[in-house]
């Protein structure tokens, strides 16, 4: 065990972390994302009994976020006429909001294709069990100062 670190980073996680440089992206997956399909040419960190919340503020513990991009963050939007409500996005924007200066500013979106096609080049895939519809997002690491 370490001190400061948050307990739900496990050794495989924190290793992944620290290996990613900068602009290198990970996604926290929600409990129907094809994390092995789409993280097929990615490192593939199963968080089954973990909600994307949690795993995200204990993330954003140890992750900068990208200073270099206008949105590090990124959600897939919800598809047209599709009646699904995303009460999670704003727990994440307040985690985000949190971890960097920017605050909620930091949170993009982008279509469903998009990212899925931005997922199919992250470094790593988190996998949860978050049952919360559209919960998927994608994070781009920065620089430690």
């Amino acid at each position: 065990m370490l001190k400061g670190i948050p307990k739900i980073l496990s050794p495989e996680l924190l290793k992944v972390l620290c290996e990613m440089g900068h602009g290198d992206r990970i996604v926290i997956g929600d409990g129907n994302f094809p994390a092995e399909s789409v993280g097929k040419n990615a490192i593939v960190v199963r968080m089954d009994g973990h909600g994307a919340c949690e795993v995200l503020e204990a993330v954003l513990q140890v992750f900068p976020l990208d200073t270099y991009v206008e949105h590090p963050v990124g959600l897939m939007r919800v598809l047209p006429g599709d009646p699904v409500e995303t009460p999670i996005w704003e727990s994440y924007k307040e985690l985000v909001a949190k971890a960097d200066p920017r605050g909620e500013s930091a949170v993009g979106q982008m279509e469903k294709s998009a990212f899925y096609e931005e997922a199919r080049g992250a470094y790593a895939v988190i996998a949860t069990g978050e049952s919360a519809l559209y919960a998927n997002i994608l994070l781009q690491k920065g620089v430690v100062a």
